[in-house]
């Protein structure tokens, strides 16, 4: 009996391309958003509560991710009529941690023959194999995926990782560095280790631009109103 193995695209590839209806229409993925960075993300069900604390905090951070150039598009393996009902619940019923009368405008990917999911590597068999895990794909402007979160079932997600992530990849990017462990915007980040014996003389040598921990750690400042003027759309 051949093993049930579960695939999942990696970082640094294409994402894989789809068309699907959701809760805003037909979306071709990740074509209609080409130019953005996309947050996509799986959950296990409607109408189950760390979902809908999850949708919520999405919905509530949505106006944060606009401003970084990103859009959000989750999926479920429930109906598009399902995803309605429970949105609507949510709007109309649902008060968590201050937060009430959210309306989620992002779209809910309709994935009843869980079509999707599997070119993801979604389904978790060892958890479930008729729900979505908790996954969590950044994907950039050229379309490649750039970071992957995956969590179990019973674990909601940390939002405001999912935000660092976001912030720290463009800014990885658009200064081309690297951001060490907790690294928040106003810290200092890594240049890239030394290709050759002279450059790091150079940069052991260098007390004013560099802190060199060692030739092969060396940070640098990089200023927070900077780093935010740079993503952050105003």
């Amino acid at each position: 009996m051949e093993e049930n193995v579960t695939f999942m695209p990696r970082i640094g590839e294409k994402a894989p391309a789809f068309t699907a209806k959701t809760t805003q229409g037909i979306i071709n993925f990740p074509k209609d958003y080409e130019g953005k960075w996309v947050i996509f993300f799986s959950h296990p069900a409607d109408f189950t509560p760390v979902c809908t604390s999850e949708f919520m905090t999405f919905a509530n951070m949505e106006k944060q991710f606009n401003e970084a150039n990103c859009e959000l598009v989750g999926l479920s393996v429930d109906g598009l009529y399902s995803h309605i009902a429970w949105l609507r619940t949510i709007k109309e019923k649902i008060e968590y941690k201050g937060m009430k009368d959210i309306e989620i405008n992002f779209p809910l990917i309709e994935d009843i023959s869980m079509e999707v999911s599997k070119q993801y590597g979604m389904i978790q068999p060892g958890e479930s194999s008729t729900q979505a895990v908790r996954a969590v794909f950044f994907i950039d402007p050229k379309g490649t995926i750039r970071t992957i979160l995956y969590y179990p079932l019973s674990i909601g997600r940390n939002f405001q990782e999912i935000y660092r992530a976001l912030i720290a990849l463009q800014t990885a990017d658009a200064f081309e560095v690297a951001c060490p462990a907790d690294w928040q915007p106003g810290d200092e980040v890594i240049v890239p280790t030394a290709g050759s014996c002279g450059v790091a003389k150079e940069r052991m040598d260098d007390k004013d631009e560099l802190d060199c921990k060692d030739w092969f750690f060396c940070t640098k400042k990089l200023d927070k109103d900077l780093v935010l003027k740079t993503i952050l759309k105003k």
